[in-house]
């Protein structure tokens, strides 16, 4: 299968907005699940958001909703993160993941068996 290849990562002042894309490829359709996650400094891989083939179907890990948008389009085959208010301890390496499904209602862990990865873009937030 195609990687999963993230983009629109970089540095950014406190207070900023970043848009995060992934180019899915054939993930984007059909029967997959589409999400990002994120790892910091000396921490865990964190789940952020998930969105499902119906892309009215979204579902964020705790904190995350309020500055934190995932969208999907099936016809670009990609998915975008907005992130909104960028604070310094949103610093980490953001991961496009993606795994088979046709519904998210729960929190995504790392671990999960089946999950595809993509390399990860670096955002990093100064104060």
């Amino acid at each position: 299968q195609a990687p999963l290849i993230e983009s629109g990562g970089g540095l950014v002042q406190a207070g900023s907005s970043l848009r995060l894309s992934c180019a899915a490829s054939e993930r984007a359709s059909g029967a997959w699940i589409l999400g990002w996650f994120r790892q910091g400094p000396g921490k865990e891989r964190e789940f952020i958001a998930a969105i499902g083939p119906a892309t009215t179907n979204r579902y964020y890990g705790h904190f995350m909703k309020n500055r934190f948008t995932i969208s999907r389009d099936n016809t670009k085959k990609t998915t975008d993160l907005q992130m909104d208010n960028l604070q310094p301890e949103d610093t980490a390496v953001y991961y496009c993941a993606a795994k088979r499904g046709s519904y998210i209602g729960n929190d995504w862990n790392a671990g999960d068996e089946g999950t595809s990865w993509g390399r990860g873009t670096q955002v990093t937030v100064s104060s």
